[in-house]
């Protein structure tokens, strides 16, 4: 596996330079960029020390992967902020146990950071070409509790369904229904929630038929596409 890594700084690096310290770069993301900002579940903190974001983005941006931003990943999408992918995985409330469902795998990261905090992960992906692409680093990470689905992702996963907790990354006009269904009782959804250019971060729980919400946090993420998102560009 890391011969692995070793091969890919090569070629992002080229000109026989030494390779970037990145697990010095992702220790001072951590402290920097999350701890410093407020993040303290020290599970989460662990998670994103742990996941090397580098292997996530395109090459030619391995030298950005630790920076306080989100990254280009191909297809319109992007691998979120590290910071935002604390906050959202700390709203989650993960002890360990948990069956979590993802919507929108994008490069994997967030599934990747998911595998080492709950027992499952089921990550939907809607462009086919990014979730194979995703599959492929899982599979070189050795990440074997992460199962990855192409398809809508507003529909959810109903043959995997309950899950205990269930993470949007895309930004949706309003909370897929069948996501609610799909949560246990006193499960957490977490979902950014806006129009296509500004969003709230939702904290959901189920309680029978009735939901509580709370705002965790302000953000901007590309639109969630589906039945129950928005719909591709061109076909409004």
């Amino acid at each position: 596996m890391m011969a692995w890594f070793r091969n890919r700084r090569s070629k992002a690096n080229g000109s026989g330079e030494p390779a970037p310290d990145y697990a010095a770069l992702r220790e001072a993301m951590v402290e920097e960029q999350l701890v410093a900002r407020g993040i303290s579940d020290a599970r989460v903190l662990e998670a994103m020390r742990a996941v090397p974001r580098h292997v996530f983005v395109p090459d030619e941006l391995m030298p950005l992967a630790y920076t306080d931003q989100p990254l280009p990943v191909g297809e319109g999408q992007t691998i979120s902020q590290p910071y935002m992918v604390a906050v959202m995985t700390e709203a989650l409330e993960l002890a360990g146990d948990e069956r979590v469902l993802e919507v929108g795998t994008g490069s994997g990261y967030q599934a990747a950071v998911l595998a080492r905090l709950a027992r499952e992960v089921f990550t939907i992906e809607h462009r086919e070409a990014l979730a194979r692409a995703a599959i492929e680093r899982l599979v070189r990470l050795g990440i074997s509790n992460v199962h990855v689905r192409i398809g809508d992702g507003t529909l959810g996963w109903p043959e995997q369904a309950p899950f205990d907790a269930i993470v949007v990354t895309a930004a949706a006009p309003r909370i897929p229904p069948p996501l609610l269904e799909q949560l246990v009782e006193g499960g957490r959804l977490v979902i950014p929630v806006g129009d296509e250019h500004q969003q709230e971060l939702w904290q959901v729980r189920k309680h029978g038929a009735q939901i509580s919400t709370r705002v965790v946090n302000y953000c901007r993420f590309v639109p969630l596409r589906g039945q129950y998102g928005w719909p591709e560009a061109g076909n409004q």
